[in-house]
C-alpha cells in the first residue's frame, strides 16, 4: 500500500505544480508581458523612442505608418555618446517625425558633467520636443543614496535649463516615487508603465509597450503616446523646445 499511496502524492504534487505553473505563465502574459489596450481616439498621436541598440532604422517607414514623433537617445553618463544619434536624428528629420533627444542618467556620475555631455552631443540641433533624462534603476549603479541621485539631478535639470532648454523626465512608477518626488513634482513627466492606470496619472508621455513593432525598424521597439488630443499635442509643441 506504501508504494501506491506515494504514486498518489506524488501525482497530486505534479498536478499543483503544472496548475501553478500555468497561473504564474497566465499571469505573465496578462498582465507583464502583454502591453496595456491604447484607445487611439484618446490618445491620437503616437511615438517611439530608438537607440543605436535598434540598429539601422527607416523612420520614413515609420511616418507613413502614421507615427509622429520619437525620442532618439543621444548620452549617457558623462561620457558615452550614442553612435547613432546624428544619423537617427537626420533620418527623424527627414521623414517629418517631431524630434526628441534623451539622455541615461547615471546615479554615480556629477550632474553639471551629464549636461554638458549631453549638450555636446545634441549641439545646435533644434529638438521638437526638447530634452529628456531617463531616471532609473535598471542597469545604474547600486548603492547610490536617493537624496544624492536627486541632488545630482536637480543641478543637471538646472544647468540645462539655464542653456534654454525644456526638460522631460522619464521613470518608471517605482523611480518616480522614489527618485522624482517631490523635488520634480509638477515637471513634465514620460511615465514607463504597462497598465492602464498611467492613463490616470499626471504625465505628458506614456511608454506603455517595450516590444513593440514599427515598419522600418528591426525587432522590438519602445511604443509611446502624448496624453492628449492633437490640438493639446500643437500647443505642446510651441512651449516644448
Amino acid at each position: 500500500m506504501r508504494p501506491k499511496k506515494d504514486i498518489i502524492v506524488a501525482g497530486w504534487f505534479l498536478l499543483v505544480t503544472l496548475l501553478l505553473g500555468g497561473a504564474a505563465w497566465w499571469a505573465w502574459h496578462t498582465y507583464v508581458s502583454t502591453p496595456p489596450y491604447v484607445d487611439p481616439e484618446r490618445f491620437p498621436v503616437r511615438g517611439f523612442d530608438i537607440s543605436a541598440h535598434n540598429g539601422y532604422a527607416n523612420l520614413n517607414a515609420a511616418a507613413r505608418a502614421g507615427y509622429d514623433f520619437v525620442f532618439i537617445k543621444a548620452s549617457e553618463g558623462t561620457d558615452f555618446r550614442d553612435e547613432n544619434f546624428a544619423l537617427n536624428y537626420q533620418k527623424a528629420r527627414h521623414a517629418g517625425l517631431k524630434t526628441g533627444a534623451y539622455h541615461y542618467f547615471r546615479f554615480d556620475r556629477d550632474g553639471i558633467e551629464q549636461a554638458k555631455n549631453l549638450l555636446r552631443v545634441t549641439g545646435n540641433r533644434p529638438l521638437d520636443l526638447g530634452l529628456a533624462i531617463d531616471v532609473e534603476e535598471h542597469g545604474n549603479a547600486r548603492g547610490v543614496d536617493p537624496d544624492t541621485v536627486r541632488a545630482r539631478l536637480q543641478l543637471m535639470v538646472e544647468y540645462l535649463n539655464l542653456r534654454g532648454h525644456s526638460v522631460t523626465l522619464y521613470s518608471n512608477r517605482a523611480g518616480y516615487e522614489k527618485y522624482l518626488l517631490p523635488d520634480f513634482e509638477g515637471a513634465r513627466l514620460w511615465i514607463c508603465q504597462f497598465t492602464d492606470n498611467s492613463a490616470n496619472s499626471d504625465w505628458t508621455y506614456w511608454q506603455h509597450d517595450h516590444h513593440g513593432k514599427v515598419p522600418g525598424i528591426r525587432g522590438d521597439v519602445d511604443l509611446n503616446v502624448f496624453s492628449g488630443s492633437r490640438a493639446d499635442w500643437e500647443r505642446h509643441l510651441r512651449g516644448a523646445e
